[in-house]
């Protein structure tokens, strides 16, 4: 399972032409699903991204957890994440799980994190055409992946 994470002034999610959520200060959270992922890298992820210290603290220094300031989150499905690009220049999904295994781990990552940070997060919708805008803030931006611990 593989994340990027952009600490972000605000950020949303288009559909169709409909705002479907939109955040505030907080992160934007972009997650690939492999075919060999399970709980234990959602369990990984979960706990690495709510204690992330990437937010300023009084002296301006990255010292804080969202946890810590009570920011909003966002997580958007991305399979493109998986790419492989060893080979020429098409990049290959295989690694990418399908919608069957895919949607229950993004649904249950959502549900994890809402959990920890005690609040709903907001979501795109999976394998929808969606248009993501937001403001990075920093900028800051981790990526993440629950194979290479």
């Amino acid at each position: 399972m593989r994340v990027v994470i952009q600490r972000v002034s605000s950020a949303s999610v288009t559909i169709d032409g409909a705002v479907q959520s939109a955040i505030g200060p907080g992160l934007l959270i972009l997650l690939g699903v492999g075919h060999d992922d399970g709980d234990e890298d959602i369990d990984y992820l979960i706990r690495k991204t709510t204690g992330l210290r990437i937010f300023d603290d009084a002296d301006g220094v990255m010292n804080r957890s969202i946890l810590a300031t009570g920011g909003e989150a966002l997580v958007v499905s991305q399979f493109t994440l998986m790419a492989s690009t060893r080979k020429g220049n098409r990049p290959s999904y295989v690694g990418a799980a399908g919608h069957e295994t895919a949607v229950p781990l993004y649904e249950r990552f959502c549900r994890q994190l809402s959990d920890a940070l005690g609040r709903e997060v907001g979501t795109g919708t999976f394998g929808a055409d969606m248009q993501v805008a937001l403001v990075n803030d920093g900028p800051v931006t981790i990526c993440m992946d629950s194979k290479n611990k």
